[in-house]
């Protein structure tokens, strides 16, 4: 995430200028998008200062973005949700269906954003949490290393709070899913007396072995321990640690606030609270031993009520959900088949969601009111207005992208951080090879790239994949016995590999 100053998890500070500025870094062109999402995301940030009686009335001004694939529509709601530190959740909208037939109902993608939003928040919090938890970890590693020098109990201690338990075996047949159970049996209070009296007997029953080492020793040999835990010296030492995987159950979605797949899960859920849960002996390293036990740890430390709290407030003020492909539910020209009108039933099943609604998760009631809605599509086939009318008035903002030439094809392949030259010069430096790509090598790819692009289908950036990926594969294949050396991939290379293709349009259409 983006060093960015935020308050109570709300985005501030950032000027639309400033938001501009860092997606160039990772966005080449398409500066009227970049601007129509900064001022957007400025507009947030201002109506979180507003006072509360009018703050409520200021609704997200949703962005619907225009052209093809591969011109940098889903990166820049996906930077920009980095920038500012909120939930955001990408989805198809060829995947939902309207409700009664078969496939996902719209409302799960609040469900979904609201997952993102409390793993966020959780994620946060624990890392606050990891300086309290590491020292009970410390201590747990240092039990599991040296049994029996922590706190001593005896015996007849350890009896006399020992609950009264049975083990039942298979007291209902062998088919019973009750065998081997454990039940608690109330048995009759005994008086004072007679507790004392059983607990003396026992003590003398057992045979208390001598202690080997007196507990200054222990606790020196403790300290020991500690002292080569930090060191990291004991990290390869195998110790065995129960895993318990607590069991998860939300009665929202068994009440039918919750999707298929959320209810086969509850169900799954239930079955586990009700046995208790799962749990497992395993032997493992001191390193994996330790990152189980802080996870446990730092689970039981977290507030899950106060972080389904923060979540679902930053979720309903802060909360981005990117609809892709809304082109592929429009209807063209009101043909009337059976495939426009289920169409038309998503875009109505969509619609009270952006407008504003009520949805049902596992951690409470979310308002979708404030929630900023991107919608994109290449809308190759149909166009905006075949949107019903009461979705296309929910997204004011339309911006359309431009598509991709030479010069842009070249700066993609350089300048952002993630460039892909950049990548490419990094996978292959990982088996010692110095890899470098001359001017007139770029130039020829970016070319390529407009070239197949402006006759064949128009699949933006991502054509550079294909194009570096065919150039480079012998390269990569072999880069083993090419370890130590340095390659230049110059223009008479890149006309080598793609010679062939370039010459043959069939080829090219179905590999390039």
């Amino acid at each position: 995430m983006e060093n960015v100053s935020t308050k109570d998890g709300m985005p501030e500070g950032l000027t639309p200028s400033e938001v501009v500025e860092r997606l160039d870094n990772y966005i080449i062109g398409q500066n009227k998008a970049k601007r129509f999402v900064a001022v957007a995301l400025r507009n947030r940030q201002r109506r979180i200062k507003l006072p509360e009686e009018i703050r409520d009335e200021v609704a997200p001004k949703n962005i619907l973005m225009i052209g093809p694939t591969g011109v940098g529509k889903t990166e820049i709601a996906r930077r920009l949700a980095k920038l500012c530190g909120a939930p955001f959740l990408k989805v198809e909208a060829t995947k939902y269906t309207e409700v009664g037939y078969v496939g996902r109902d719209v409302e799960s993608m609040v469900r979904d954003l609201m997952a993102v939003g409390y793993n966020m928040v959780k994620s946060e919090m624990q890392e606050n949490l990891k300086a309290k938890a590491e020292p009970m970890v410390e201590e747990q590693l240092l039990d599991l290393l040296l049994p029996g020098s922590g706190s001593k109990k005896t015996k007849s201690e350890t009896s006399a709070k020992k609950p009264n338990v049975h083990i039942l075996g298979n007291i209902f047949g062998n088919d019973s899913p009750v065998q081997g159970s454990l039940i608690q049996i109330d048995m009759p209070k005994k008086s004072a007396e007679s507790e004392s009296q059983d607990a003396k007997e026992f003590s003398e029953k057992q045979e208390i072995p001598e202690e080997k080492e007196t507990s200054s020793e222990m606790s020196e040999t403790r300290e020991k321990f500690r002292q080569m835990l930090r060191d990291g010296k004991l990290e390869d030492r195998m110790v065995d640690i129960t895993v318990h995987q607590q069991p998860h159950f939300s009665g929202i979605e068994m009440m039918g606030g919750g999707s298929p797949e959320d209810l086969e899960a509850s169900i799954t859920g239930l079955q586990e609270m009700l046995s208790g849960g799962r749990s497992k002996r395993r032997t493992m390293s001191v390193h994996d031993a330790r990152q189980i036990l802080l996870s446990e740890n730092l689970d039981r430390l977290t507030d899950s009520d106060k972080v389904a709290d923060i979540a679902k407030d930053r979720v309903e003020q802060s909360g981005i959900i990117f609809i892709d492909e809304i082109d592929k539910i429009a209807t063209k020209g009101g043909e009337g088949s059976r495939q426009d009108v289920s169409r038309e039933g998503v875009q109505r099943d969509i619609l009270p969601i952006v407008e504003g609604s009520n949805i049902n998760t596992k951690w409470g009631v979310v308002n979708t009111t404030h929630i900023l809605f991107i919608g994109a599509g290449a809308f190759s086939v149909s166009a905006p207005s075949d949107l019903i009318p009461e979705l296309q008035g929910r997204f004011p903002l339309r911006v359309e992208l431009e598509a991709l030439k030479k010069e842009d094809f070249k700066r993609i392949l350089t300048e952002p951080k993630n460039a892909l030259i950049k990548q490419y010069e990094a996978l292959l430096g990982t088996e010692s090879v110095t890899l470098k790509f001359a001017e007139e090598a770029i130039d020829r790819m970016a070319f390529i790239a407009e070239d197949v692009n402006s006759h064949a289908e128009n699949i933006g950036a991502r054509r550079l994949h294909t194009i570096l990926e065919t150039v480079l594969e012998e390269l990569s294949f072999s880069a083993d016995k090419h370890a130590g050396e340095t390659i230049t991939i110059d223009e008479a290379y890149v006309n080598e590999k793609l010679k062939g293709i370039m010459q043959n349009q069939d080829l090219e259409r179905y590999i390039l």
